[in-house]
Protein backbone atom coordinates (compact mmCIF):
# COMPACT_ATOMS: atom_id res chain seq x y z
CA UNK A 1 0.00 0.00 0.00
CA UNK A 2 1.76 3.62 -0.81
CA UNK A 3 2.46 5.70 2.11
CA UNK A 4 0.65 8.84 2.57
CA UNK A 5 1.03 11.50 0.10
CA UNK A 6 2.98 13.86 2.26
CA UNK A 7 5.80 10.81 2.95
CA UNK A 8 7.06 11.27 -0.44
CA UNK A 9 10.32 13.12 -1.02
CA UNK A 10 10.38 14.15 -4.66
CA UNK A 11 13.91 13.36 -7.18
CA UNK A 12 14.18 14.41 -10.46
CA UNK A 13 16.18 15.65 -13.53
CA UNK A 14 14.22 18.82 -14.56
CA UNK A 15 12.60 16.38 -17.47
CA UNK A 16 11.19 13.68 -15.22
CA UNK A 17 10.55 13.26 -11.44
CA UNK A 18 10.44 10.17 -9.29
CA UNK A 19 8.51 10.21 -5.63
CA UNK A 20 10.35 8.14 -2.97
CA UNK A 21 8.59 7.34 0.41
CA UNK A 22 10.02 7.17 3.46
CA UNK A 23 10.38 3.31 3.65
CA UNK A 24 12.75 3.85 1.00
CA UNK A 25 10.26 2.93 -1.70
CA UNK A 26 10.21 4.46 -5.35
CA UNK A 27 6.25 4.32 -6.35
CA UNK A 28 6.18 6.68 -8.80
CA UNK A 29 8.49 7.07 -12.06
CA UNK A 30 7.58 7.74 -15.87
CA UNK A 31 10.36 7.57 -18.60
CA UNK A 32 11.26 9.35 -19.92
CA UNK A 33 9.46 12.52 -19.59
CA UNK A 34 7.01 13.68 -16.72
CA UNK A 35 3.99 12.41 -19.31
CA UNK A 36 5.34 9.37 -20.44
CA UNK A 37 4.23 5.56 -18.82
CA UNK A 38 4.69 4.59 -15.42
CA UNK A 39 7.43 2.22 -14.94
CA UNK A 40 6.19 2.25 -11.35
CA UNK A 41 2.83 3.01 -10.77
CA UNK A 42 2.14 1.44 -7.30
CA UNK A 43 1.51 4.81 -6.05
CA UNK A 44 -1.69 4.53 -8.04
CA UNK A 45 -2.28 0.74 -7.47
CA UNK A 46 0.28 -2.19 -5.35
CA UNK A 47 3.28 -3.61 -5.31
CA UNK A 48 2.21 -5.29 -8.25
CA UNK A 49 2.11 -2.35 -10.60
CA UNK A 50 5.64 -1.72 -10.24
CA UNK A 51 8.28 0.00 -7.27
CA UNK A 52 11.54 -0.36 -6.14
CA UNK A 53 12.49 -0.53 -2.75
CA UNK A 54 15.82 0.24 -0.98
CA UNK A 55 16.22 -0.24 2.57
CA UNK A 56 17.09 -2.19 6.05
CA UNK A 57 16.17 -6.04 5.49
CA UNK A 58 12.71 -7.13 6.86
CA UNK A 59 10.75 -10.02 7.29
CA UNK A 60 8.53 -10.90 4.98
CA UNK A 61 5.38 -10.29 6.91
CA UNK A 62 6.05 -7.23 8.14
CA UNK A 63 5.98 -3.53 6.52
CA UNK A 64 9.36 -2.19 5.90
CA UNK A 65 10.84 0.13 8.25
CA UNK A 66 9.98 3.87 7.51
CA UNK A 67 13.51 6.26 7.62
CA UNK A 68 14.13 7.04 11.31
CA UNK A 69 15.19 10.67 9.44
CA UNK A 70 15.43 12.41 6.20
CA UNK A 71 16.58 15.55 4.49
CA UNK A 72 17.44 17.24 1.16
CA UNK A 73 21.29 17.54 0.90
CA UNK A 74 21.58 21.04 1.50
CA UNK A 75 19.86 23.72 -0.87
CA UNK A 76 19.36 20.56 -3.49
CA UNK A 77 17.23 18.15 -4.90
CA UNK A 78 19.40 15.11 -3.15
CA UNK A 79 17.49 13.22 -0.87
CA UNK A 80 19.33 11.46 2.72
CA UNK A 81 17.35 8.87 4.45
CA UNK A 82 18.79 7.22 7.81
CA UNK A 83 17.72 3.95 9.31
CA UNK A 84 18.69 3.70 12.96
CA UNK A 85 18.59 -0.10 13.04
CA UNK A 86 19.45 -2.48 16.18
CA UNK A 87 22.61 -3.48 14.40
CA UNK A 88 23.76 0.32 13.38
CA UNK A 89 22.62 3.19 11.13
CA UNK A 90 22.61 3.10 7.35
CA UNK A 91 21.83 6.33 5.03
CA UNK A 92 20.71 6.15 1.39
CA UNK A 93 21.33 8.75 -0.92
CA UNK A 94 18.89 8.95 -3.96
CA UNK A 95 19.12 11.44 -6.86
CA UNK A 96 18.87 12.18 -10.34
CA UNK A 97 21.42 13.90 -11.96
CA UNK A 98 20.72 16.42 -14.54
CA UNK A 99 20.27 14.93 -17.93
CA UNK A 100 23.33 14.50 -20.22
CA UNK A 101 21.93 11.16 -22.07
CA UNK A 102 19.87 8.56 -20.52
CA UNK A 103 17.66 9.41 -17.41
CA UNK A 104 18.92 7.69 -14.43
CA UNK A 105 17.58 7.29 -10.53
CA UNK A 106 21.01 6.57 -8.80
CA UNK A 107 20.56 5.20 -5.13
CA UNK A 108 23.97 5.11 -3.01
CA UNK A 109 23.74 2.99 0.35
CA UNK A 110 25.85 4.58 2.72
CA UNK A 111 27.46 2.60 6.17
CA UNK A 112 27.41 4.57 9.27
CA UNK A 113 27.32 2.44 12.28
CA UNK A 114 27.80 -1.17 12.95
CA UNK A 115 26.74 -3.71 9.86
CA UNK A 116 23.05 -3.17 8.85
CA UNK A 117 21.81 -6.20 6.23
CA UNK A 118 19.84 -4.31 3.24
CA UNK A 119 17.85 -5.31 0.40
CA UNK A 120 16.82 -3.90 -2.73
CA UNK A 121 13.74 -4.97 -4.22
CA UNK A 122 13.21 -3.70 -7.99
CA UNK A 123 9.67 -4.92 -9.81
CA UNK A 124 9.63 -2.78 -13.39
CA UNK A 125 6.00 -2.80 -14.69
CA UNK A 126 5.99 -0.71 -18.12
CA UNK A 127 2.83 0.74 -19.04
CA UNK A 128 1.55 2.10 -15.74
CA UNK A 129 1.73 -1.23 -14.39
CA UNK A 130 0.56 -3.14 -16.99
CA UNK A 131 3.18 -4.19 -18.76
CA UNK A 132 5.64 -7.24 -17.66
CA UNK A 133 8.95 -6.70 -19.09
CA UNK A 134 11.26 -9.28 -20.14
CA UNK A 135 14.23 -9.10 -17.70
CA UNK A 136 17.88 -10.86 -18.38
CA UNK A 137 21.19 -10.04 -18.72
CA UNK A 138 23.27 -8.59 -20.96
CA UNK A 139 27.03 -8.63 -20.99
CA UNK A 140 27.13 -8.61 -17.23
CA UNK A 141 24.03 -6.06 -16.34
CA UNK A 142 20.05 -6.58 -15.76
CA UNK A 143 18.12 -5.33 -18.63
CA UNK A 144 13.71 -5.12 -18.96
CA UNK A 145 12.40 -4.60 -22.05
CA UNK A 146 8.90 -4.17 -23.04
CA UNK A 147 8.06 -2.61 -27.05
CA UNK A 148 9.96 0.61 -27.32
CA UNK A 149 11.34 1.04 -23.31
CA UNK A 150 14.43 -0.76 -22.03
CA UNK A 151 15.41 -0.45 -18.00
CA UNK A 152 18.92 -1.66 -17.97
CA UNK A 153 20.15 -1.94 -13.86
CA UNK A 154 23.63 -1.42 -12.34
CA UNK A 155 24.92 -1.81 -9.56
CA UNK A 156 27.99 -3.68 -7.75
CA UNK A 157 26.24 -6.04 -5.51
CA UNK A 158 24.98 -9.71 -6.48
CA UNK A 159 21.29 -9.36 -8.19
CA UNK A 160 18.60 -12.17 -8.01
CA UNK A 161 15.52 -12.74 -9.79
CA UNK A 162 12.72 -14.42 -7.71
CA UNK A 163 8.90 -13.66 -8.39
CA UNK A 164 9.00 -11.16 -11.31
CA UNK A 165 11.28 -9.20 -8.99
CA UNK A 166 14.74 -8.24 -9.26
CA UNK A 167 16.96 -8.24 -5.60
CA UNK A 168 19.68 -7.65 -3.91
CA UNK A 169 21.18 -8.73 -0.15
CA UNK A 170 24.05 -6.94 1.34
CA UNK A 171 25.42 -5.70 4.10
CA UNK A 172 27.20 -1.95 4.55
CA UNK A 173 29.87 -1.72 7.68
CA UNK A 174 31.15 2.01 8.10
CA UNK A 175 32.50 3.43 4.97
CA UNK A 176 30.64 1.56 2.66
CA UNK A 177 29.02 2.39 -0.33
CA UNK A 178 27.18 0.47 -2.72
CA UNK A 179 25.44 2.09 -5.75
CA UNK A 180 22.62 1.21 -7.42
CA UNK A 181 21.26 2.77 -10.56
CA UNK A 182 19.19 2.23 -13.28
CA UNK A 183 18.72 4.12 -16.88
CA UNK A 184 16.33 4.10 -19.42
CA UNK A 185 16.61 4.04 -22.98
CA UNK A 186 14.95 3.23 -26.34
CA UNK A 187 15.03 -0.71 -26.58
CA UNK A 188 15.97 -0.50 -30.03
CA UNK A 189 19.48 1.84 -29.20
CA UNK A 190 22.82 0.56 -28.35
CA UNK A 191 22.86 0.31 -24.18
CA UNK A 192 23.21 3.32 -22.21
CA UNK A 193 26.90 4.11 -21.28
CA UNK A 194 28.11 2.68 -17.35
CA UNK A 195 26.93 5.03 -15.10
CA UNK A 196 29.45 6.47 -12.73
CA UNK A 197 27.58 7.37 -9.47
CA UNK A 198 29.97 9.08 -7.37
CA UNK A 199 30.90 11.37 -10.29
CA UNK A 200 27.11 12.03 -10.77
CA UNK A 201 26.45 12.61 -6.98
CA UNK A 202 29.01 15.51 -6.93
CA UNK A 203 27.70 17.41 -10.28
CA UNK A 204 24.51 16.87 -9.24
CA UNK A 205 25.26 19.07 -6.05
CA UNK A 206 27.55 21.54 -7.83
CA UNK A 207 24.24 21.97 -10.26
CA UNK A 208 21.98 22.66 -7.22
CA UNK A 209 24.70 24.52 -5.82
CA UNK A 210 24.92 27.44 -8.60
CA UNK A 211 21.20 27.49 -8.85
CA UNK A 212 20.31 28.48 -5.72
CA UNK A 213 23.11 31.21 -5.55
CA UNK A 214 21.10 33.19 -8.02
CA UNK A 215 18.52 33.59 -5.84
CA UNK A 216 17.67 37.27 -4.90
CA UNK A 217 14.97 36.52 -2.22
CA UNK A 218 17.14 36.45 1.86
CA UNK A 219 14.40 37.21 4.01
CA UNK A 220 13.26 35.46 7.00
CA UNK A 221 11.47 32.69 4.99
CA UNK A 222 14.36 32.04 2.91
CA UNK A 223 14.18 28.37 3.71
CA UNK A 224 10.57 27.65 2.56
CA UNK A 225 11.11 29.99 -0.33
CA UNK A 226 14.34 27.97 -1.67
CA UNK A 227 12.95 24.53 -0.91
CA UNK A 228 9.72 26.06 -3.49
CA UNK A 229 11.93 27.67 -5.71
CA UNK A 230 13.76 23.79 -6.57
CA UNK A 231 10.97 22.26 -6.73
CA UNK A 232 9.62 24.55 -9.59
CA UNK A 233 12.73 23.76 -10.87
CA UNK A 234 11.99 20.19 -10.64
CA UNK A 235 8.69 20.89 -12.33
CA UNK A 236 10.18 22.74 -15.42
CA UNK A 237 10.81 20.55 -18.88
CA UNK A 238 14.46 21.51 -19.51
CA UNK A 239 14.48 20.77 -23.17
CA UNK A 240 11.90 23.28 -23.76
CA UNK A 241 11.03 25.40 -20.93
CA UNK A 242 7.84 24.07 -20.07
CA UNK A 243 6.59 23.46 -16.66
CA UNK A 244 4.45 21.39 -15.39
CA UNK A 245 1.84 21.56 -12.79
CA UNK A 246 2.93 18.43 -10.77
CA UNK A 247 4.51 15.33 -11.60
CA UNK A 248 1.90 13.33 -10.83
CA UNK A 249 -1.73 12.10 -12.12
CA UNK A 250 -4.79 10.91 -10.17
CA UNK A 251 -3.57 11.59 -6.60
CA UNK A 252 -7.33 12.39 -5.26
CA UNK A 253 -8.58 16.02 -4.04
CA UNK A 254 -10.97 13.44 -1.92
CA UNK A 255 -9.77 10.21 -0.32
CA UNK A 256 -12.00 7.57 -1.60
CA UNK A 257 -13.59 10.24 -4.36
CA UNK A 258 -13.86 10.65 -8.48
CA UNK A 259 -11.68 14.22 -8.31
CA UNK A 260 -8.53 12.55 -9.75
CA UNK A 261 -6.60 14.64 -12.70
CA UNK A 262 -3.82 14.28 -14.42
CA UNK A 263 -1.68 17.25 -14.42
CA UNK A 264 1.55 16.49 -15.93
CA UNK A 265 1.05 19.23 -18.37
CA UNK A 266 1.66 22.98 -19.02
CA UNK A 267 -1.73 25.26 -17.68
CA UNK A 268 -0.79 28.38 -19.23
CA UNK A 269 -2.04 30.03 -15.79
CA UNK A 270 0.35 27.61 -13.68
CA UNK A 271 3.07 28.11 -15.49
CA UNK A 272 2.55 31.99 -15.97
CA UNK A 273 2.48 32.38 -12.55
CA UNK A 274 5.14 30.15 -12.04
CA UNK A 275 7.24 32.45 -14.25
CA UNK A 276 6.03 35.76 -12.16
CA UNK A 277 7.69 33.83 -8.78
CA UNK A 278 11.07 32.88 -10.35
CA UNK A 279 11.62 36.37 -12.28
CA UNK A 280 10.95 38.06 -8.75
CA UNK A 281 13.39 36.08 -7.09
CA UNK A 282 16.26 36.55 -9.73
CA UNK A 283 15.63 33.32 -12.40
CA UNK A 284 15.34 35.49 -15.56
CA UNK A 285 16.61 32.53 -17.75
CA UNK A 286 13.68 30.23 -16.88
CA UNK A 287 11.33 33.06 -18.04
CA UNK A 288 12.93 33.49 -21.27
CA UNK A 289 12.38 29.76 -21.53
CA UNK A 290 9.29 29.97 -20.76
CA UNK A 291 7.90 32.77 -22.90
CA UNK A 292 10.10 30.97 -26.26
CA UNK A 293 7.61 27.93 -25.41
CA UNK A 294 4.70 29.70 -25.08
CA UNK A 295 5.14 31.40 -28.37
CA UNK A 296 6.29 28.08 -30.21
CA UNK A 297 2.99 26.38 -28.37
CA UNK A 298 0.88 28.94 -29.11
CA UNK A 299 2.36 29.14 -32.91
CA UNK A 300 -0.16 31.78 -35.07
CA UNK A 301 -2.43 30.58 -33.80
CA UNK A 302 -3.81 32.90 -30.16
CA UNK A 303 -7.28 32.69 -31.68
CA UNK A 304 -7.01 28.78 -31.11
CA UNK A 305 -5.39 29.39 -27.37
CA UNK A 306 -6.03 26.30 -25.07
CA UNK A 307 -5.39 26.44 -21.63
CA UNK A 308 -2.56 23.53 -20.99
CA UNK A 309 -0.61 21.65 -23.43
CA UNK A 310 1.94 18.94 -23.69
CA UNK A 311 4.96 19.74 -22.22
CA UNK A 312 6.58 20.36 -25.43
CA UNK A 313 3.94 22.30 -26.87
CA UNK A 314 1.22 19.36 -28.16
CA UNK A 315 -2.10 19.81 -28.33
CA UNK A 316 -3.75 17.06 -28.27
CA UNK A 317 -4.06 15.84 -24.78
CA UNK A 318 -7.33 13.25 -25.25
CA UNK A 319 -8.40 12.01 -21.35
CA UNK A 320 -8.60 8.08 -20.76
CA UNK A 321 -9.07 6.15 -17.48
CA UNK A 322 -6.53 2.81 -16.82
CA UNK A 323 -9.22 0.46 -15.17
CA UNK A 324 -6.58 -1.94 -13.99
CA UNK A 325 -5.03 0.78 -11.37
CA UNK A 326 -7.25 0.71 -8.19
CA UNK A 327 -6.03 4.57 -7.75
CA UNK A 328 -4.28 6.02 -4.36
CA UNK A 329 -6.16 4.32 -1.42
CA UNK A 330 -9.03 3.41 -3.89
CA UNK A 331 -9.18 6.20 -5.63
CA UNK A 332 -10.62 5.74 -8.76
CA UNK A 333 -10.87 6.29 -11.82
CA UNK A 334 -7.08 6.73 -12.43
CA UNK A 335 -7.08 9.25 -15.62
CA UNK A 336 -4.05 10.11 -17.80
CA UNK A 337 -4.75 12.90 -20.19
CA UNK A 338 -6.78 15.54 -19.88
CA UNK A 339 -10.04 16.42 -21.08
CA UNK A 340 -10.21 20.19 -19.98
CA UNK A 341 -7.56 21.09 -22.40
CA UNK A 342 -9.80 22.39 -25.11
CA UNK A 343 -12.08 24.80 -22.12
CA UNK A 344 -12.66 27.67 -23.19
CA UNK A 345 -11.34 29.66 -19.98
CA UNK A 346 -11.18 33.28 -20.31
CA UNK A 347 -8.94 33.96 -17.17
CA UNK A 348 -5.59 32.78 -18.64
CA UNK A 349 -5.12 35.89 -21.39
CA UNK A 350 -4.88 37.42 -18.22
CA UNK A 351 -2.64 35.04 -16.64
CA UNK A 352 -0.21 35.10 -19.63
CA UNK A 353 -0.78 38.44 -20.29
CA UNK A 354 0.55 39.73 -16.67
CA UNK A 355 3.35 36.84 -16.81
CA UNK A 356 4.53 38.66 -20.26
CA UNK A 357 3.99 42.54 -18.70
CA UNK A 358 6.35 41.41 -15.76
CA UNK A 359 8.87 40.12 -17.96
CA UNK A 360 9.04 43.44 -19.63
CA UNK A 361 8.93 45.20 -16.24
CA UNK A 362 12.11 43.10 -14.90
CA UNK A 363 14.00 43.87 -17.95
CA UNK A 364 13.80 40.22 -19.73
CA UNK A 365 15.27 41.53 -23.41
CA UNK A 366 12.17 42.17 -25.54
CA UNK A 367 10.71 39.83 -27.88
CA UNK A 368 8.83 41.60 -30.69
CA UNK A 369 6.40 38.19 -31.58
CA UNK A 370 5.94 38.13 -27.89
CA UNK A 371 4.34 41.41 -28.25
CA UNK A 372 2.38 41.21 -31.18
CA UNK A 373 1.07 37.56 -29.78
CA UNK A 374 -0.27 40.31 -27.07
CA UNK A 375 -1.93 42.62 -29.06
CA UNK A 376 -3.51 39.48 -31.06
CA UNK A 377 -4.82 38.08 -27.77
CA UNK A 378 -6.39 41.44 -27.21
CA UNK A 379 -8.04 41.18 -29.93
CA UNK A 380 -9.58 38.17 -29.28
CA UNK A 381 -10.54 39.41 -26.22
CA UNK A 382 -12.53 42.30 -27.62
CA UNK A 383 -14.82 40.16 -29.31
CA UNK A 384 -15.29 37.26 -26.72
CA UNK A 385 -14.76 38.77 -22.83
CA UNK A 386 -18.32 38.91 -22.50
CA UNK A 387 -19.09 35.30 -23.07
CA UNK A 388 -19.14 32.62 -20.27
CA UNK A 389 -16.75 30.00 -19.55
CA UNK A 390 -15.70 26.92 -17.55
CA UNK A 391 -13.33 29.31 -15.04
CA UNK A 392 -10.48 29.38 -13.59
CA UNK A 393 -11.46 26.27 -11.37
CA UNK A 394 -12.62 24.10 -15.16
CA UNK A 395 -15.84 23.28 -14.14
CA UNK A 396 -17.58 20.80 -15.80
CA UNK A 397 -20.73 21.43 -15.72
CA UNK A 398 -22.34 24.83 -17.61
CA UNK A 399 -20.44 27.64 -18.44
CA UNK A 400 -20.81 30.88 -16.41
CA UNK A 401 -20.01 33.83 -16.64
CA UNK A 402 -17.33 33.70 -13.60
CA UNK A 403 -16.28 37.16 -12.14
CA UNK A 404 -12.81 35.77 -11.97
CA UNK A 405 -12.64 35.42 -15.32
CA UNK A 406 -13.77 38.92 -16.09
CA UNK A 407 -11.16 40.41 -13.95
CA UNK A 408 -8.74 38.74 -15.34
CA UNK A 409 -9.32 39.85 -18.86
CA UNK A 410 -9.77 43.20 -17.72
CA UNK A 411 -6.02 42.34 -16.14
CA UNK A 412 -4.87 41.44 -19.84
CA UNK A 413 -6.53 44.52 -21.59
CA UNK A 414 -5.13 46.71 -18.23
CA UNK A 415 -1.34 45.17 -19.10
CA UNK A 416 -1.41 45.57 -22.93
CA UNK A 417 -2.43 49.13 -22.40
CA UNK A 418 0.22 49.70 -20.46
CA UNK A 419 2.68 48.30 -23.00
CA UNK A 420 1.65 50.87 -25.78
CA UNK A 421 1.80 53.54 -23.35
CA UNK A 422 5.44 52.70 -22.57
CA UNK A 423 6.06 52.96 -26.53
CA UNK A 424 7.36 49.07 -27.33
CA UNK A 425 4.05 48.27 -29.26
CA UNK A 426 1.61 50.06 -30.94
CA UNK A 427 -1.92 49.29 -30.90
CA UNK A 428 -5.59 51.30 -30.54
CA UNK A 429 -4.74 53.02 -27.10
CA UNK A 430 -8.57 54.55 -26.66
CA UNK A 431 -10.49 52.04 -27.81
CA UNK A 432 -9.20 49.51 -25.68
CA UNK A 433 -9.00 51.90 -22.54
CA UNK A 434 -12.61 52.21 -23.28
CA UNK A 435 -12.66 47.91 -23.34
CA UNK A 436 -10.97 47.95 -20.13
CA UNK A 437 -13.31 50.57 -18.82
CA UNK A 438 -16.34 48.23 -20.10
CA UNK A 439 -15.13 45.55 -18.48
CA UNK A 440 -14.83 47.09 -15.07
CA UNK A 441 -18.35 48.39 -14.84
CA UNK A 442 -19.24 44.87 -15.88
CA UNK A 443 -17.92 43.43 -12.91
CA UNK A 444 -19.09 45.88 -10.72
CA UNK A 445 -22.36 45.79 -11.88
CA UNK A 446 -23.00 42.38 -12.64
CA UNK A 447 -21.01 40.18 -10.45
CA UNK A 448 -21.41 42.02 -7.09
CA UNK A 449 -23.78 42.02 -4.72
CA UNK A 450 -24.74 44.86 -2.74
CA UNK A 451 -26.57 43.32 -0.02
CA UNK A 452 -23.92 41.39 1.14
CA UNK A 453 -21.24 43.67 0.05
CA UNK A 454 -19.73 40.67 -1.49
CA UNK A 455 -18.43 39.73 -5.30
CA UNK A 456 -19.81 36.59 -6.23
CA UNK A 457 -18.52 33.14 -8.09
CA UNK A 458 -20.50 34.35 -11.22
CA UNK A 459 -23.07 36.78 -12.69
CA UNK A 460 -26.41 36.53 -10.93
CA UNK A 461 -25.25 33.45 -8.26
CA UNK A 462 -25.16 33.99 -4.43
CA UNK A 463 -22.04 31.50 -3.92
CA UNK A 464 -18.75 32.80 -3.30
CA UNK A 465 -15.55 31.82 -5.08
CA UNK A 466 -11.77 31.67 -3.42
CA UNK A 467 -10.68 33.66 -6.28
CA UNK A 468 -12.44 37.15 -5.52
CA UNK A 469 -9.26 37.54 -3.19
CA UNK A 470 -7.11 38.37 -6.72
CA UNK A 471 -9.42 41.43 -7.68
CA UNK A 472 -6.96 43.81 -5.21
CA UNK A 473 -3.63 41.40 -6.25
CA UNK A 474 -4.14 42.32 -9.87
CA UNK A 475 -4.94 45.89 -9.18
CA UNK A 476 -8.45 45.68 -10.52
CA UNK A 477 -9.43 47.77 -7.09
CA UNK A 478 -7.88 49.14 -4.80
CA UNK A 479 -7.19 47.10 -1.45
CA UNK A 480 -9.27 49.55 0.91
CA UNK A 481 -12.01 49.53 -1.29
CA UNK A 482 -15.06 48.71 0.67
CA UNK A 483 -16.09 45.97 -1.79
CA UNK A 484 -12.74 44.58 -1.54
CA UNK A 485 -12.78 44.10 2.43
CA UNK A 486 -16.49 42.71 2.34
CA UNK A 487 -15.13 40.52 -0.65
CA UNK A 488 -12.74 39.46 1.88
CA UNK A 489 -14.69 38.95 5.62
CA UNK A 490 -17.24 37.31 3.19
CA UNK A 491 -14.49 34.68 2.04
CA UNK A 492 -13.59 34.22 5.52
CA UNK A 493 -16.95 33.57 7.27
CA UNK A 494 -18.52 31.42 4.51
CA UNK A 495 -15.11 29.43 2.58
CA UNK A 496 -12.83 28.96 5.93
CA UNK A 497 -12.58 25.72 6.85
CA UNK A 498 -12.73 25.24 11.18
CA UNK A 499 -8.92 25.57 11.16
CA UNK A 500 -8.87 29.09 9.06
CA UNK A 501 -8.33 27.30 5.59
CA UNK A 502 -10.06 28.15 2.54
CA UNK A 503 -12.01 26.20 0.39
CA UNK A 504 -12.16 27.11 -3.30
CA UNK A 505 -15.65 27.29 -3.71
CA UNK A 506 -18.20 25.78 -2.04
CA UNK A 507 -19.10 21.74 -2.99
CA UNK A 508 -22.20 19.51 -2.93
CA UNK A 509 -21.30 16.31 -1.13
CA UNK A 510 -23.22 13.41 -2.83
CA UNK A 511 -24.94 15.94 -5.19
CA UNK A 512 -23.65 17.30 -8.08
CA UNK A 513 -22.33 21.01 -7.55
CA UNK A 514 -21.77 23.80 -9.71
CA UNK A 515 -18.61 22.18 -11.01
CA UNK A 516 -20.34 19.72 -12.71
CA UNK A 517 -18.67 16.93 -10.36
CA UNK A 518 -20.24 15.30 -7.00
CA UNK A 519 -18.35 14.85 -3.61
CA UNK A 520 -16.13 17.10 -2.22
CA UNK A 521 -12.19 18.17 -1.59
CA UNK A 522 -10.15 19.63 0.72
CA UNK A 523 -8.68 23.08 1.73
CA UNK A 524 -7.28 24.63 -1.70
CA UNK A 525 -4.27 25.90 -0.50
CA UNK A 526 -3.63 28.98 -2.96
CA UNK A 527 -6.38 30.43 -2.02
CA UNK A 528 -5.42 29.76 1.80
CA UNK A 529 -1.98 32.05 0.67
CA UNK A 530 -4.33 34.34 -1.52
CA UNK A 531 -6.33 35.09 1.66
CA UNK A 532 -2.91 36.00 3.47
CA UNK A 533 -1.71 38.33 0.86
CA UNK A 534 -4.89 39.81 0.80
CA UNK A 535 -4.64 40.23 4.44
CA UNK A 536 -1.69 41.92 4.65
CA UNK A 537 -2.70 44.15 1.65
CA UNK A 538 -5.69 46.18 3.94
CA UNK A 539 -3.95 45.75 6.93
CA UNK A 540 -4.24 43.01 9.00
CA UNK A 541 -0.78 42.12 8.55
CA UNK A 542 -0.10 40.53 12.37
CA UNK A 543 -3.12 38.10 10.61
CA UNK A 544 -1.74 37.19 7.65
CA UNK A 545 1.79 36.22 8.94
CA UNK A 546 -0.09 33.81 11.40
CA UNK A 547 -1.97 32.72 8.64
CA UNK A 548 1.22 32.44 6.48
CA UNK A 549 2.94 30.38 9.44
CA UNK A 550 0.19 27.79 10.15
CA UNK A 551 0.54 26.73 6.03
CA UNK A 552 4.09 26.49 6.31
CA UNK A 553 3.30 23.96 8.88
CA UNK A 554 1.55 22.14 6.76
CA UNK A 555 4.30 21.55 4.28
CA UNK A 556 5.84 17.97 4.97
CA UNK A 557 9.42 17.29 6.59
CA UNK A 558 11.35 17.91 3.20
CA UNK A 559 9.05 21.37 2.64
CA UNK A 560 6.66 20.13 0.16
CA UNK A 561 2.75 20.71 -0.57
CA UNK A 562 0.30 19.00 -2.54
CA UNK A 563 -2.76 21.24 -3.89
CA UNK A 564 -5.30 20.71 -0.72
CA UNK A 565 -5.28 20.00 2.65
CA UNK A 566 -8.05 17.77 4.40
CA UNK A 567 -9.14 19.09 7.39
CA UNK A 568 -11.07 16.08 8.59
CA UNK A 569 -8.23 13.71 8.00
CA UNK A 570 -5.95 16.22 8.55
CA UNK A 571 -3.44 15.15 5.67
CA UNK A 572 -2.44 16.32 1.93
CA UNK A 573 -4.67 15.32 -0.75
CA UNK A 574 -4.48 16.55 -4.08
CA UNK A 575 -1.16 16.01 -6.81
CA UNK A 576 2.27 16.38 -5.29
CA UNK A 577 4.12 18.32 -5.45
CA UNK A 578 1.99 21.13 -6.71
CA UNK A 579 3.38 24.15 -8.59
CA UNK A 580 0.30 25.83 -7.53
CA UNK A 581 0.67 25.82 -3.74
CA UNK A 582 4.47 26.69 -4.20
CA UNK A 583 3.95 30.04 -6.39
CA UNK A 584 2.04 31.72 -3.80
CA UNK A 585 4.37 30.69 -0.73
CA UNK A 586 7.00 32.24 -2.72
CA UNK A 587 4.85 35.51 -3.29
CA UNK A 588 3.37 35.43 0.35
CA UNK A 589 6.73 35.32 1.52
CA UNK A 590 7.93 38.50 -0.60
CA UNK A 591 4.99 40.62 0.63
CA UNK A 592 5.07 40.10 3.94
CA UNK A 593 9.07 40.10 4.34
CA UNK A 594 8.41 43.79 2.06
CA UNK A 595 5.91 44.38 4.64
CA UNK A 596 7.96 43.62 7.74
CA UNK A 597 5.20 41.65 8.85
CA UNK A 598 6.94 38.51 10.59
CA UNK A 599 7.92 37.66 13.78
CA UNK A 600 11.23 37.22 15.85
Amino acid sequence: MAGRIEDYALIGDMQTAALVCRDGTVDWLCLPRFDSHAVFAGLLGTGEHGFWRLGPAHAADVAPPAATRRSYRGESLILESEWDTPRGTVRVIDFMPPRDGAPQVIRIVEGVTGRVPMRSALRMRFSYGRVVPWVHKHEGRTVAVAGPDSVWFDTHAETYGKGLTTYADFTVAPGDRIAFTISWQPSHREPPSLPEPEQALAATEDFWCEWVEHCTYHGPYREAVVRSLITLKALTYAPTGGIVAAPTTSLPEEIGGVRNWDYRYTWLRDAAITLSSLLRTGYREEARAWREWLLRAVAGDPENLQIMYGIAGERELGEAELDWLPGYENSAPVRVGNGAAHQLQLDVYGEVTEALHLAHMTGLARNDYASLLQLKLIRYLEQHWDEPDEGIWEVRGPRRHFVHSKVMAWVAVDRTIKLIESGDADGPLEKWRELRDDIHRDVCEKGYDKERNTFTQSYGSKELDASLLLIPQMGFLPPDDKRVIGTIEAIQRELSTPDGFILRYPTSGEEEGVDGLPGDEGAFLACSFWLADDLAMIGRVDEARKLFEKLLALRNDLGLLAEEWDPRLERQVGNFPQAFSHVPLIDTALRLTASGAYGG
